[in-house]
């Protein structure tokens, strides 16, 4: 499963850069499929095939937020969650929605890191 952050997050900073997947991102900051990975593009939901360096919509606009799809619990990287490990305020929490065994998390870092 992914982890999300809650909205008792205090922009506090400190999760972002532990991320190995360059998933996290503060509040109101558009993402990158390509940051932190080496996807050139993705196929999104519906099909459509968009840009690696393509911004997306923020996912939130209030707290640093987790893009779900490329959050791979930090597996093949760190025995935890290394934003979890880090929180201050615990509110890097399993997110309900993102339920994914080890292996499709470890088949999400090869994908997001071609292989590395």
């Amino acid at each position: 499963m992914a982890i999300m952050i809650t909205d008792e997050c205090i922009n506090c900073g400190a999760c972002e850069p532990e991320c190995p997947n360059t998933a996290i991102y503060e509040g109101g900051a558009q993402w990158r499929w390509a940051d932190g990975t080496t996807l050139k593009e993705v196929q999104v939901d519906g099909g459509a095939t968009v840009s690696g360096s393509a911004p997306q919509t923020p996912v939130s606009d209030e707290y640093y937020y987790i893009v779900s799809d490329k959050c791979t619990e930090c597996v093949g990287f760190h025995e935890e969650p290394q934003c979890a490990a880090v929180c201050p305020v615990d509110c890097c929490v399993d997110d309900p929605d993102y339920r994914e065994s080890q292996e499709k998390l470890i088949s999400k870092k090869e994908w997001l890191h071609a292989g590395a």
